[in-house]
């Protein structure tokens, strides 16, 4: 299938590049993590278009033999003019529907207020990608638990395994040793490098830390990865976007999924 989103293909590439499995069919694409079952995205189908709803049971069927031993049920839909209304099949079988606004730039600059107080670098050793999963728990704390540390620490070895390829990196904003914030830069495909994750820690918010860390990542991204278009996914309604906007992205199409807990 021909993805014609920019966050679905620099996700699929990523996924992919870090051991996901990406098997592309007609009118859908079916991803699969062996190793890290739970990563709802990355054990999902992504279809060409929104089923109606007479269609929703046979994609269920489709989704069980493709991922027998996956238990939430995760959809992507790859319509990137597409609304919330695209997703309504999803939302009225109980499914969780999002419609992420998906923002490219090909030049950053600084946040207005950056933060040079942290020394900003690449994740290198066995405490950096320790202090990698112990900000992903940090930040995530609606789904603590020994599944979620599970599932970051599994998410953080795949994570090392691309950077580790040459095709970018995971970098750091530290102080004094310690991780306060975090993201991904990688390329993607032609011309595209992706960003993955920023996250940064509760305590340390409010700072300039991801605006910071976002303009150094895309520097590195545009001045020594070949690529031409950084392209970013963030929720339009949470305070991110303004911060990525900030720096010199700009929105460009939607990124349209739903999901369901482990039936």
């Amino acid at each position: 299938m021909e993805v014609l989103s920019r966050a679905w293909r620099t996700d699929l590439a990523l996924l992919e590049g870090s051991g996901s499995v990406v098997e592309h069919h007609g009118t859908y694409v079916v991803v699969r993590t062996p190793d890290n079952p739970g990563f709802r995205w990355g054990n999902f189908l992504l279809l060409r278009t929104s089923p109606k709803p007479r269609q929703l049971d046979r994609w269920l069927e489709v989704f069980a033999e493709a991922l027998p031993d996956v238990r939430h049920r995760t959809f992507g839909v790859d319509d990137p003019a597409g609304g919330r209304a695209a997703l309504k099949v999803f939302a009225d079988r109980g499914y969780r529907t999002s419609e992420s606004t998906v923002l490219t730039a090909d030049d950053v600059h600084p946040p207005r207020h950056p933060n040079h107080a942290v020394e900003l670098r690449p994740l290198t050793t066995d405490d950096d990608w320790a202090q990698r999963v112990d900000l992903a728990i940090a930040c995530n704390t609606d789904s603590a638990g020994p599944a979620f540390e599970t599932f970051a620490t599994r998410q953080a070895e795949a994570e090392r395994r691309l950077a580790t390829t040459g095709s970018g990196a995971w970098f750091g904003a530290f102080d004094r040793g310690r991780m306060l914030s975090g993201l991904g830069i990688f390329r993607a495909g032609p011309d595209l490098a992706r960003f993955q994750n920023v996250e940064t820690h509760p305590e340390n918010r409010g700072r300039g830390l991801a605006g910071t860390l976002v303009h150094h990542a895309g520097r590195h991204a545009l001045d020594t990865l070949g690529v031409s278009t950084l392209v970013i996914v963030a929720d339009p309604d949470y305070h991110a976007l303004r911060i990525y906007q900030g720096v010199g992205f700009g929105g460009s199409e939607t990124q349209l999924q739903a999901e369901l807990d482990a039936v």
